[in-house]
């Protein structure tokens, strides 16, 4: 999914997360040292920085040298943001230095999570809180859903899913988060997009970006090229279906570092 086109929509993306925003609020206390763990291109460590205000510190860290670039232009003005390169299976900061981790669509990327969670609960003071966001079931919540589009959508998501992607991570990090120690757990069910009817041209554009981004893992699982592009189009043709509707969610999990 790295390019300059999922760059601008993962900007759009958080722009446009009020849910998010409102959950953030809850969570945040000024004056908190907060890690942003895949801070992507900025936008959220910028409004995270605003809630804790300038007592507080954001540090963001993230694989792609390009996304790190576009957070530091965005945080420009925001003296107590730093961003720096990293991975979150292997971060290289101190234990405890943080009062509230966030990461948001990262560990579904991740074959194995478990030296992820270990790091983001060891950056994480004792007492701090750590946020996990996370889809499930991406881009099935749909109906009508015509049998020939859920048969190719099947053959999409094992092509996505042979590369380690896990498309219900979401519904699992509750049981990982527990089994790990953390305790006062939540977990937060928040729409990523309700569309009764015609999705919009920023939806649509999402999605071609997605599938544009993703054709040389997922078109050899097709029986050709032209049979991946034809899933393609019946999918986005399916998005702008007036009688359809089309939802998606993400459930959010919260737990304190004992």
């Amino acid at each position: 999914m790295e390019s300059e086109d999922e760059t601008r929509r993962l900007i759009v993306q958080e722009q446009s997360d009020e849910a998010l925003q409102k959950l953030l609020r809850a969570g945040l206390r000024p004056g908190d040292r907060v890690l942003d763990a895949g801070c992507g291109p900025g936008f959220i460590s910028g409004m995270i920085a605003d809630l804790v205000g300038p007592t507080g510190h954001v540090t963001g860290i993230d694989i792609n040298p390009d996304r790190l670039a576009e957070a530091s232009r965005l945080n420009a003005q925001r003296s107590h943001t730093r961003f720096l390169k990293g991975d979150v299976r292997t971060i290289e900061l101190p234990d405890g230095a943080f009062d509230f981790t966030w990461c948001q669509f990262v560990l579904e990327y991740l074959p194995d999570r478990r030296p992820a969670l270990a790091e983001l609960i060891r950056v994480t003071r004792p007492g701090g809180r750590l946020v996990l966001s996370e889809i499930d079931g991406f881009g099935l919540g749909n109906w009508p859903f015509p049998p020939a589009l859920q048969e190719s959508c099947k053959t999409f998501i094992d092509a996505l899913s042979q590369t380690g992607f896990d498309f219900y991570v979401g519904r699992k990090l509750f049981t990982e988060l527990r089994q790990a120690g953390l305790v006062d757990l939540r977990v937060h069910l928040l729409p990523q997009y309700v569309v009764a009817g015609a999705a919009d041209s920023r939806m649509i554009q999402d999605w071609e970006i997605r599938f544009a981004a993703l054709e040389p893992v997922v078109a050899p699982a097709f029986a050709n090229r032209e049979a991946y592009q034809r899933h393609c189009r019946d999918y986005l043709r399916m998005l702008m279906e007036p009688d359809t509707l089309k939802f998606a969610v993400r459930l959010v999990t919260e737990g304190r570092r004992p």
